[in-house]
């Protein structure tokens, strides 16, 4: 019987299933830069506020504790959204007649809450407690990265599993003392890792990596 194909066609065949690993590969590794960059995790990305609100000033150049307006990040789950009364506190003698502020004052003027854009916004399957990290030394840093030099606030990481486990695997490599959690300009020592394993020894750090964990 006559050859049908020319002897040539085994070694096209080859090159085609060769290559199509390849090209799989090259798909794969394209989702996964697409799944973990910017335009999904909006990472980086400045949210655009109803009020220009700048960490860098408040924090950084006046010097208020993360405390003062997120009053509730040692006790709860919840950071807390700053209450109007909060900002009024100040800006109702200083810049109290800023066109900038108007919102702020209107806000407080009818008792309505300011429409705030959440930058930190977990998904809902997601349960994160913020009480439980802070009071077992993972500083404001750690997550939310400098806001002390953010202008306008941007997210910081990505906030994916993959970067929440990092932390729970090996969670000596980012604890800190408990008393320098607020603090912007800590900064742990040369050899970091003896003083995170005496710290999650300290604090009896036990993080879980179970599903549940996180998803109730």
């Amino acid at each position: 019987m006559a050859q049908i194909f020319h002897p040539s066609t085994n070694t096209l065949s080859r090159l085609s299933i060769f290559g199509a690993v390849f090209v799989l590969a090259a798909l794969l590794w394209m989702f996964a830069a697409i799944e973990r960059s910017p335009y999904l995790t909006q990472a980086d990305v400045v949210r655009q506020q109803p009020v220009p609100f700048s960490h860098k000033h408040h924090v950084n150049g006046l010097g208020i504790d993360c405390r003062y307006c997120h009053t509730t990040v040692e006790e709860s789950a919840f950071a807390g959204i700053p209450s109007t009364k909060i900002c009024m506190t100040c800006h109702s003698q200083i810049w109290a007649d800023s066109p900038m502020l108007e919102p702020v004052r209107a806000s407080f003027r009818t008792d309505t809450s300011i429409p705030w854009t959440r930058v930190n916004d977990l998904p809902d399957f997601v349960y994160f407690d913020h009480s439980i990290h802070v009071n077992k030394g993972i500083g404001c840093v750690t997550c939310h990265g400098q806001v002390d030099q953010m202008p306008l606030t941007w997210r910081a990481h990505p906030l994916t599993m993959e970067w929440c486990l990092e932390c729970h695997r090996a969670p000596e490599r980012f604890v800190r003392p408990q008393a320098q959690v607020f603090r912007m300009d800590w900064e742990p020592p040369l050899h970091r890792m003896p003083l995170g394993q005496q710290l999650v020894r300290e604090y009896h750090i036990q993080p879980s990596t179970s599903c549940s964990t996180c998803h109730r």
